[in-house]
């Protein structure tokens, strides 16, 4: 079983690359360039903007079928890894572009869900208990994305609107409490030397599936406006960027409450 992970990250990167290079056009005018700038800077935008757009959408298809398939299958497996890529390139792209906008509330939304993203990978990864460095660093980024948000939040109080970068106050406070919940839950696997049973598969799901409301959120809320009119009219957008977290809670009390969970590796664990 193990042999087939090569082989399974290799056609994950290779879907993921492939839609970064089609998908996001309708995009183009909401990252800015002089036109006066040289060529490489235009390439440059235009390469950032199809990658972050594109690891966005293979992110949310991938993550559809990740939820859909049957728990530890090698549907499962493989449109996993595919999820995992996919939205390293969006957070890691948003975290790092969104301040020079600015778009800060992005900047840290992408931070901590790159962070959630591996960390649950990674929690699937791991095959025996024990805690290393990638647990430690995972902490201290944890404590690093909840620093950053209360102090962002801070600041979007001190202005008259109570908003930065056109995000109000309150906004920050989702990554404030992300950030925290993530914090204790890697503080507790390195006081226990590490997860197993239902609790390591309840860490996976969640962080999964945040990264996969991350998304959603950003598509289907951030940006409405590319959605023609009618679809608008429907009102279904919210309900498309919440859909993730039902979806969460209900494999959160599936794999607590069941025994067929419980002592069993992740990529054994039935559907």
């Amino acid at each position: 079983m193990a042999r087939s992970f090569p082989a399974t990250r290799g056609a994950a990167c290779a879907v993921a690359l492939s839609v970064l290079a089609f998908a996001g056009p309708a995009f183009a005018d909401h990252l800015h360039v002089s036109p006066g700038a040289p060529p490489w800077i235009q390439i440059g935008a235009a390469t950032i903007l199809y990658a972050h757009i594109g690891g966005g959408t293979i992110g949310l298809i991938s993550g559809a079928v990740a939820l859909l398939a049957r728990k530890g299958g090698k549907l499962h497996r493989l449109s996993g890894n595919i999820f995992f890529v996919s939205m390293l390139v969006m957070t890691g792209i948003g975290a790092v572009v969104a301040p020079f906008i600015p778009d800060r509330v992005s900047s840290v939304a992408g931070f901590m869900s790159f962070y959630l993203i591996f960390s649950g990978w990674l929690t699937a990864r791991r095959r025996r208990e024990g805690v290393r460095a990638l647990e430690l660093i995972g902490f201290v980024w944890a404590i690093s994305g909840a620093a950053a948000a209360m102090v962002l939040s801070w600041m979007a109080a001190q202005t008259p609107e109570h908003t930065l970068d056109g995000a109000p106050q309150q906004a920050f406070y989702i990554f404030v409490a992300v950030s925290t919940i993530a914090a204790l839950s890697d503080l507790k696997v390195i006081l226990r030397r590490g997860v197993a049973g239902a609790q390591r598969v309840a860490r996976h799901v969640w962080r999964m599936c945040f990264g996969l409301f991350v998304a959603s959120g950003s598509l289907f809320l951030g940006q409405a406006q590319v959605f023609p009119d009618w679809v608008r009219q429907l009102h279904v957008l919210p309900y498309l960027a919440l859909a993730p977290l039902p979806f969460m809670l209900f494999w959160m009390f599936y794999v607590r409450l069941s025994k067929r969970y419980r002592g069993r590796p992740l990529a054994a664990a039935p559907a």
